[in-house]
């Protein structure tokens, strides 16, 4: 972006690599240029006082990935674009060289996640979208895992919810195009492929349980969901009544105990489901994030026998 004819411009080759662009009256690296960092990465763009301050793009040569967007004092800060070597993309706002405020996750596999991050991390109101299944959850992340009340909308119906680290649990009701609504509950039961037996008489208590919790009766938390499988438990069936849907996720407080950094202004500025995994940026899928879904089948053969 520099001409190294001009002022004050000139090209050195140093402990810090090769730089070609201005430079302040103390020869710090000071506007726009370009540099070839000693490790061979590559960054084009503005800085200040010797920092990388404003607009730039930096290519991580290594690897291939790479950040377009705003910087102050060296660190992704502002909105910026980056894109891994796996192919996916982060389009949002970022913090301290982390994910933070709101943006959106492309992953290779066609997912979308729009929402809010804090510190690297899907946290408060989001969606996330499912490529394979065409289906949508609609919720909030709590450092990275869905908690809370959530829903998720699949092509003819859609479940409204609560999640507890992750996976389904407690009172919902699942909504469909007949303008009618099955009522029930989530119960997490130890999951029979990883253990030697199957449902038996803790799964009973369990549903007493929630049976009397449903009542007002029993306030004590369930075990952890480590281990556990979310299975269905159906209630009643009525008509669509707005008032019956449980309560819709509310955004999250956020605490940010790292102080901003001053904005230099030198620069311009019985159905057991399995739903299919989030995956995790960068890293693969994310075994928090593993839940329900495979339930069209069973409602579909239901509305043939009704029909």
């Amino acid at each position: 972006m520099g001409d190294p004819g001009e002022g004050a411009k000139g090209e050195d080759e140093d402990t810090l690599g090769i730089y070609v662009g201005a430079r302040n009256p103390e020869g710090d690296r000071h506007g726009e240029g370009w540099a070839v960092l000693p490790n061979g990465d590559f960054y084009e763009g503005c800085y200040c006082r010797g920092m990388r301050n404003g607009k730039g793009m930096y290519v991580f040569m290594k690897n291939g990935a790479r950040y377009e967007g705003e910087w102050r004092k060296h660190m992704k800060y502002g909105v910026g674009k980056m894109i891994y070597p796996d192919g996916s993309r982060y389009e949002g706002d970022w913090k301290h060289d982390l994910k933070q405020g709101f943006g959106a996750y492309y992953y290779p596999n066609g997912d979308i996640y729009e929402g809010a991050w804090f510190k690297g991390k899907r946290h408060g109101l989001g969606t996330y979208f499912f490529s394979e299944f065409n289906v949508k959850f609609m919720g909030t992340w709590k450092d990275g895992v869905i908690i809370g009340p959530g829903q998720i909308i699949y092509p003819r119906y859609r479940f409204h919810g609560s999640w507890t680290k992750g996976m389904p649990k407690g009172t919902g009701c699942f909504v469909f195009e007949t303008n009618c609504m099955q009522h029930g509950f989530y119960l997490l039961i130890k999951d029979s492929a990883a253990e030697e037996f199957g449902e038996g008489e803790e799964e009973k208590e369990d549903i007493k349980k929630e049976d009397e919790k449903m009542e007002g009766e029993y306030e004590e938390e369930f075990d952890e969901t480590l281990g556990k499988i979310a299975v269905w438990r159906a209630r009643n069936v009525t008509a669509y009544m707005a008032e019956f849907l449980p309560p819709e996720p509310v955004p999250l407080p956020v605490h940010d105990s790292i102080p901003s950094l001053t904005d230099a202004s030198c620069i311009t500025d019985n159905l057991v489901f399995e739903l299919p995994s989030v995956v995790a940026e960068e890293e693969g899928a994310d075994d928090n994030d593993s839940w329900l879904l495979h339930r069209q089948k069973f409602f579909e053969e239901s509305d043939s026998k009704v029909n």
